[in-house]
């Protein structure tokens, strides 16, 4: 049975419902991830077919869609899923929903990798994200990660194989990294930790603050790179001679980190701009 609704109706509907909520153009971005979603259309097709009728069983997954972004729960969450690196993860209240910022991350890993076969430690899983492209675009890459979030581990196996890849996943506290045993010859680590110091609440969205994992962003004002300390540390212990380490960084603490890896041990430490000239990311070499 279809509904009296065509898909241009759902556009229309969306803009008057979420127009106080969000600016026109993230509507129009939502309302067209939602459909390319539940109809499995590209952007072009439900260009194209603006007139057709929905199903209702697809608008009453819409309502309910709308009834959740209404409530500034983020799309990714509403759909399950989200696009990172040209490959689809799963993502729930669990996990952080990967960034532009991550995707560049990654990409400068795997442009800037000489090694064939480097072993790997991703710190921090959240969705997988980081660990599974490295995986799928690293040629005989071993990589290994490690989440304190039961709930992020059983989401980033869901990802590794949903995207075919192999990557060992371990539950540990990386804060207490003393208390397990590693292995000691890593050619890369990497890490997005938690860098938002509490103080910084204020300036970030509701969606992000109602619905994102806080243990995954935020660190307290009076110590906010101890988690960048204790990757750092461990990372001079358990690189490889001519090693690398990444971060994903807080782009008000850039110096901050050169000082803090210098003071370690590493050399070359590099901090790097994201798209928009944001200090977002470093690399270090041992």
């Amino acid at each position: 049975m279809n509904s009296d609704h065509t898909i241009k109706s759902i556009q229309d509907l969306f803009k008057e419902e979420l127009k106080t909520l969000y600016p026109q153009r993230e509507i129009e971005s939502v309302t067209y991830i939602l459909l390319e979603h539940l109809l499995n259309y590209s952007k072009i097709e439900i260009q194209l077919n603006k007139n057709e009728k929905i199903e209702q069983n697809i608008f009453d997954r819409i309502g309910k869609a709308l009834g959740d972004l209404k409530n500034s729960v983020p799309i990714q969450y509403v759909i399950g899923e989200t696009e990172f690196y040209d490959l689809i993860f799963k993502v729930n209240e669990h996990t952080l929903i990967p960034r532009q910022e991550t995707e560049e991350l990654v990409h400068a890993i795997i442009n800037e990798n000489r090694i064939i076969s480097p072993k790997i430690l991703d710190v921090g899983t959240g969705s997988g994200c980081i660990p599974i492209v490295l995986a799928h675009n690293i040629t005989g890459a071993n990589v290994s990660s490690v989440d304190v979030s039961k709930g992020a581990i059983a989401i980033a196996k869901a990802n590794a194989q949903l995207n075919q890849v192999k990557v060992d996943f371990y539950h540990r506290d990386f804060l207490k990294w003393e208390d397990y045993s590693w292995d000691k010859d890593f050619d890369i680590i990497v890490s997005n930790p938690p860098y938002v110091k509490e103080s910084e609440k204020k300036l970030m969205a509701d969606n992000v603050l109602s619905y994102e994992p806080h243990t995954a962003l935020f660190v307290a004002d009076n110590d906010p790179l101890i988690f960048y300390r204790r990757i750092a540390e461990f990372a001079k212990d358990h690189l490889k001679k001519g090693g690398k380490l990444y971060f994903e960084i807080n782009e008000a603490l850039g110096q901050e980190m050169i000082e803090l890896q210098e003071s370690i041990g590493f050399s070359s430490v590099q901090l790097m701009k994201d798209l928009n000239g944001r200090d977002r990311m470093t690399s270090a070499e041992l």
